[in-house]
């Protein structure tokens, strides 16, 4: 692809407009920069796209957005009237850009004649999962770059069961979209098509959420006495978080400064309350008000992080693995107490997430299912147990903070996250425990495990290749243990194949096929490696069963180890 050229063509575009233009001219004389805006095309995935916001092609723009919103359009054309008639539901979060992105989305569907049903403020990703099927829409768009840095945005694109999108429709949506070659020639159009969701939307969903509480005695007792520091990161969880913790009378202490509408997410570093220091606000205020946890929010609300006090005191936070388990364990601690666990509930997890949660199932006899990354894969697995009834459906989590108890959503969701944590924290002050103490009593029964994500961040224009490049470099290479745990089985995600390496024996798997190479070591444990499919990360997991932390962590010294040398290998 000839980038000078590309360049070129939309600098001296007259369609292009004025701050387009000024910022294209502003790297008439940096190579690099041009190379890496018009080198290559922002590419559409499974999970949308997602990108630094600028101008060209390999960039989250308004030409981009509207490009990849007539490809959508063309697809739901070629459904017939009645879909058009149904019309696509649009949101948008708090980063820069986004309500002009999902403007500009509204009006090309407009143009096409498609009903566009747009939030007339910044909503969460659950809301507009929630709204699909509420509005009966047949598709749906959130303008988000979920956790990602203040430069970055993104498109994300819903099926008609308000999961994200099946690799089938995408692949056909994204055929559209390459059909069309000259970015800045697709036009939209305010129209009456443009319609605005309705308010009560709002109402119902709280509604829908407060009918999921397992503790109401507990937070009726304890509720008004709890507590809790919340902080929406200056993203879109403040009013539907505040909203249902109101509703079921639980008393919440808000950080104020981090409750503005931030494009710039000022007060922290990275907008992801999967680090502490993105809570560091919210645990001094809980430091000074002597609370009792914090919770957050990333900008689109579909992820939450948390942090409780330990035997010490301190808070601390805890990872996505560790807030899963808990949820986990006590969603089936209360529905086997109260006599309301279905004789066919299910669990499902991402297969990078924690091994402990099967050791959780298993003593509650509830099927575990696993999934490729990627909550979409959870959304189906519901809808599947909805029509065939072979499961009901109980909760679904991933390492990466997100959780979804409830059929309302098809995608993760903090705010009812939000809600089950506090009443968790509200259930165990009423039986005279701490979350802290409840997670400690599960390492006691069901043993310690460790779960680490590691992250080597890629750059440039070839990033996302170079990653696919050391994956598929480590499918070349046997290896039979790391740090001195053997390897027993490695899952080939890209060819669905399991190899085990006891027996010889290949297993083909029954799973949607992703570039992902997964190790089973011996105990139950095991290193996987994936390249992030929103961002340039090559993504490492490690999950190491001991007998407590400290040897966990001295064996997690080891393996990384042997980790590090094997992906030196992959490269060469």
């Amino acid at each position: 692809m000839d980038y000078r050229k590309n360049y070129q063509t939309w600098l001296t575009d007259e369609r292009l407009c004025e701050e387009g233009k000024k910022e294209l001219e502003a790297i008439a004389n940096d190579e690099k920069e041009q190379e890496y805006r018009f080198g290559g095309e922002l590419e559409f995935g499974t999970a949308g796209m997602r990108g630094v916001i600028g101008y060209g092609m390999n960039m989250m723009n308004r030409y981009t957005v509207m490009r990849a919103t007539q490809g959508l359009s063309e697809w739901i054309k070629t459904l017939g009237g009645v879909a058009m008639s149904r019309g696509v539901v649009i949101s948008y979060d708090t980063r820069r850009k986004s309500e002009e992105f999902a403007k500009a989305a509204a009006s090309v569907l407009a143009k096409n004649g498609i009903k566009a049903y747009l939030f007339d403020d910044v909503h969460p990703v659950p809301m507009l999962s929630y709204a699909v099927r509420y509005l009966n829409t047949v598709a749906g768009v959130m303008i988000t770059a979920s956790h990602n840095p203040k430069e970055y945005n993104g498109y994300k694109v819903y099926g008609e069961d308000g999961a994200q999108m099946s690799p089938e429709d995408t692949e056909k949506v994204v055929a559209y979209i390459n059909q069309i070659t000259d970015y800045l020639s697709v036009n939209g159009e305010e129209n009456d098509l443009i319609v605005p969701v309705p308010k009560k939307l709002d109402e119902d969903y709280i509604e829908e959420l407060s009918k999921l509480t397992l503790s109401p005695e507990a937070v009726k007792k304890c509720g008004a006495d709890l507590k809790l520091v919340y902080t929406p990161v200056h993203g879109s969880g403040y009013r539907p978080v505040m909203a249902i913790l109101k509703k079921l009378g639980i008393n919440v202490t808000v950080v104020e400064e981090q409750t503005a509408k931030d494009t710039e997410f000022s007060t922290v570093k990275v907008p992801n309350p999967e680090f502490k220091e993105t809570l560091s606000m919210g645990i001094a205020l809980a430091n000074k008000i002597n609370a009792d946890v914090v919770f957050g929010t990333d900008p689109d609300s579909d992820r939450l992080g948390v942090a409780i006090k330990n035997e010490d005191g301190e808070f601390v936070a805890l990872s996505g693995n560790q807030v899963g388990i808990l949820l986990l364990d006590y969603i089936l601690t209360r529905l086997a107490e109260d006599n309301q666990m279905p004789k066919n509930a299910a669990v499902v997890k991402s297969f990078v997430t924690t091994g402990m949660a099967k050791a959780l199932c298993d003593d509650y006899g509830v099927s575990l299912y696993e999934t490729p990354v990627g909550f979409k894969f959870i959304g189906e697995k519901i809808k599947q147990w909805e029509a065939d009834g072979k499961h009901i459906y109980v909760f679904g989590f991933e390492e990466s903070c997100g959780y979804l108890r409830g059929t309302h959503a098809r995608d993760k969701d903090a705010v009812v996250a939000s809600m089950l944590c506090a009443e968790m924290v509200c259930y165990y002050v009423s039986i005279g425990k701490t979350v802290y103490g409840r997670l400690q009593e599960i390492y006691q029964k069901y043993g310690f495990v460790l779960d680490k994500n590691v992250s080597i961040q890629y750059s440039g224009l070839n990033a996302m290749k170079e990653m696919n490049g050391v994956v598929d470099g480590l499918k070349t290479l046997k290896i039979d243990e790391f740090g001195g745990i053997k390897v027993q089985a490695v899952r080939d995600y890209s060819a669905a194949k399991r190899t085990d390496y006891q027996n010889g024996s290949v297993e083909i798997m029954s799973i949607p096929k992703c570039n992902c190479v997964y190790y089973e070591l011996e105990g139950g444990a095991f290193v996987c490696v994936r390249p992030s499919g929103t961002e340039p990360k090559l993504k490492i997991y490690y999950s190491l069963r001991a007998k407590d932390e400290k040897t966990a962590n001295e064996k997690l010294v080891s393996v990384q180890k042997s980790v590090d040398e094997l992906l030196e290998k992959a490269k060469a």
